[in-house]
């Protein structure tokens, strides 16, 4: 009698955010073989992140969802995407109950408004830093999202060339981690 063997899925190559060398502020995003440059936190990483540190958190975060501007681009994912509108702001301001959560205006304590004239959120990934189980000061909008002009450093975020962010958009999913090292 053959025994057959059952089929494993497949694995999905992990999301690896490597400091870059000589540039504190500077990385290198690994998804498989494929291999882009990013910009992370203006003071580089750390294991103790702090609200407004401009570092990027050394750690494992699943991703959860994302935001994207409809009006700008399509985009092709498995990770659950919400169209962004005007009227969203992310909640920045620790002591408000709000905190590291959309919310949207009138909004009055510290935010981050969703739809900004730059372009950095036109695709914007929400990683779980201090989202399912907050902590105040612990770190607020810890997203994937595009780079400014020149690699331009971060607040604390992961921020991609919009080529290379469509690069890796099909192989994303709620709870495909990326982790920085």
């Amino acid at each position: 009698m053959v025994s057959k063997a059952k089929k494993q899925p497949k694995r999905l190559a992990k999301v690896l955010v490597r400091p870059a060398p000589r540039h504190k502020n500077r990385a290198l995003l690994q998804l498989g073989h494929l291999t882009f440059p990013a910009a992370i936190g203006r003071n580089g990483r750390t294991v103790l992140k702090r609200e407004g540190d401009g570092k990027t958190p050394i750690t494992s975060m699943p991703l959860l969802h994302g935001f994207y501007r409809g009006d700008r681009l399509a985009i092709q994912t498995s990770l659950p995407m919400h169209r962004i509108r005007k009227d969203m702001l992310w909640c920045d301001a620790p002591t408000d109950p709000n905190y590291n959560r959309l919310v949207t205006t009138p909004f009055t304590p510290s935010h981050e408004e969703m739809q900004r004239q730059d372009g950095l959120y036109d695709v914007c990934l929400v990683m779980d830093w201090n989202v399912t189980s907050r902590r105040r000061y612990r770190g607020s909008a810890i997203f994937m999202h595009m780079i400014r002009p020149g690699f331009e450093p971060t607040a604390g975020c992961v921020a991609l060339h919009p080529r290379d962010m469509r690069r890796i958009l099909p192989h994303l999913r709620r709870g495909r981690r990326v982790t920085v090292l």
